[in-house]
């Protein structure tokens, strides 16, 4: 597998992540700002803790789906399953979301339609497998308000990234841990990679860990993806075999590009990779047309390449497949009131 990043930005923070993996020279200049970040997070979080920051209840309960850590985790299929199981359980949920990478400020619908610059391509992606009412904005709590005015038959909300949005009362809090990254070196932006202390896992009510190194007291998840899809027509599928020897180029704009990456691998495809920043807008000239038979990526990705895609573009779905048990502790606490 022969890889490359895509412009200075992610090569920026391929650098940046290196560090994150220990302790060495850059961080004698990198530590003191992750004190500063430690002591600005932690006086907001005081701010709403003592009312002088306002948080709001909202008429239906929410849960929060969120990491402590940068980076992808699996939280986008994790939400989807549980929308999914949500519906199983006689409820009508509803996903809200901050849109990063869009455009829109005001709380807006999405639908499988809408354009990912406007409101985000993690939405959009969101609305096509949900199933469920999707919004977006940057004020949680408008975004909120204004879906439920829309969709009062909603009665649960499922609020995507939003463990640090203390603005927004939840009564189910999940973490997402990915085993193949863990925490780092331990330390908080940009020392390390983390959002908040991993102290911060003992209050939430939920810890989810993608990848194998299951602790205890942790509800086990897995990503599983075996049929790949046309970006030009989605009924069409095939399977690794069929790009057997083949000129495979793959790349990934996901907030860990690797894990894709090695899934395909995995699958025992060869080919050639590039790696582009998280929500990458992408263009045509980002993908190379000539001298390549097969060009494959993530779902997230294939939301921003629908719109120029070409015949042999196809994109690989993953599922998330967590542990029945989590299904029962999210309905227990929603049925407490």
């Amino acid at each position: 597998m022969q890889s490359c990043t895509k412009n200075n930005s992610i090569s920026l923070r391929c650098w940046l992540e290196k560090q994150w993996d220990h302790v060495g020279f850059w961080h004698i200049f990198l530590i003191p700002l992750s004190w500063l970040f430690w002591l600005l997070s932690g006086l907001r979080r005081l701010c709403y803790k003592v009312g002088v920051l306002r948080s709001y209840k909202l008429p239906v309960p929410v849960i929060v789906v969120g990491n402590i850590s940068v980076g992808g985790t699996g939280k986008t299929p994790l939400v989807i399953w549980l929308v999914e199981q949500l519906r199983l359980q006689g409820f009508s949920p509803a996903i809200i979301s901050r849109g990063y990478g869009g455009s829109a400020a005001d709380p807006a619908a999405v639908n499988v339609d809408s354009v990912p610059n406007d409101v985000g391509d993690e939405p959009v992606l969101l609305a096509k497998r949900g199933q469920c009412p999707v919004w977006v904005g940057q004020n949680r709590v408008n975004t909120v308000k204004a879906l439920l005015r829309e969709h009062p038959e909603c009665n649960v909300i499922v609020s995507d990234d939003e463990l640090q949005h203390y603005a927004l009362q939840r009564d189910f809090e999940l973490a997402v841990i990915d085993s193949s990254r863990g925490f780092g070196n331990g330390w908080l932006l940009p020392a390390g990679p983390l959002r908040e202390r991993v102290g911060r896992l003992e209050s939430v009510d939920a810890v989810v860990r993608n990848g194998g190194g299951l602790q205890s007291g942790e509800f086990s998840m897995r990503l599983v993806g075996e049929h790949f899809h046309n970006l030009c027509d989605a009924t069409k599928t095939v399977v690794a075999s069929d790009f057997r020897d083949k000129a495979i180029f793959a790349v990934a704009g996901i907030g860990n590009p690797q894990r894709f990456f090695n899934q395909l691998a995995k699958m025992g495809l060869k080919f050639k990779s590039c790696a582009f920043p998280d929500h990458h807008n992408y263009q045509l000239s980002d993908l190379p047309i000539k001298g390549v038979d097969i060009i494959l990526m993530t779902e997230k990705d294939a939301v921003k390449c629908a719109a120029f895609a070409e015949n042999n573009w196809w994109y690989l779905p993953v599922n998330a497949v967590v542990d029945e048990a989590l299904v029962l502790c999210v309905k227990n606490r929603l049925s407490q009131g």
